[in-house]
């Protein structure tokens, strides 16, 4: 294991209670043959993130019962009805007091984005004043890589479902644009429309 492997811990987000799904909870969603969220789990350590937080809110306890989650850190989110804002948050601070200098954030709903696209952000990692995003023709879109002297910052803002939009937007100038549009894409499974993307 390099110095700068174990730096970069995975963050995935998996809390969503699919209110637009008709409340089925993301991270059990069906993904070839096994709960999406840990499809999203094997991304992250195929793109060599040794430390893996899981932050879990609707029905975690049968997330828990029904998906192979062993090495993983699992954080409860009692407020994850508040948006994925409150999920970041808490996954943040679960990681403080670890040693990780930077988090690598996946969001479980989006299953179209592999390995090579978080290795590629996760390659960019240089410190922790790192920030770093994907990007689709330009546009920045995830995964993103936070280094932890940003984590308090983007905790101050991260509201609703914005996540952390506001400071990425305020820190524009300093964010790292990683193209991944020729190995990835950007879908949301946010509706039963968007169902037909799972496998």
């Amino acid at each position: 294991m390099t110095e700068n492997e174990d730096q970069v811990a995975g963050l995935l987000l998996a809390a969503g209670g699919g209110r637009r799904l008709g409340g089925r909870p993301k991270a059990l969603l069906d993904h070839r043959g096994r709960p999406l969220v840990e499809h999203a789990v094997d991304v992250l350590r195929a793109a060599g993130c040794t430390r893996v937080h899981v932050v879990l809110g609707a029905a975690a306890d049968v997330v828990r019962q029904k998906a192979d989650l062993g090495g993983c850190v699992l954080v409860d989110n009692p407020d994850w009805a508040g948006g994925m804002g409150s999920s970041l948050r808490a996954g943040l601070e679960s990681l403080s007091g670890t040693g990780a200098r930077a988090a690598l954030v996946s969001l479980v709903d989006q299953p179209g984005i592999g390995a090579e696209a978080f290795a590629r952000v996760r390659g960019a990692y240089t410190d922790e004043t790192a920030l770093v995003s994907a990007a689709y023709d330009g546009v920045r879109g995830h995964p993103v890589l936070f280094g932890s002297a940003h984590w308090a910052g983007i905790a101050a803002t991260a509201t609703g479902d914005r996540g952390a939009r506001a400071y990425l937007k305020e820190h524009a100038a300093e964010v790292s644009l990683i193209e991944c549009g020729d190995v990835a894409r950007p879908y949301d499974i946010d509706t039963v429309a968007d169902l037909h993307h799972l496998e």
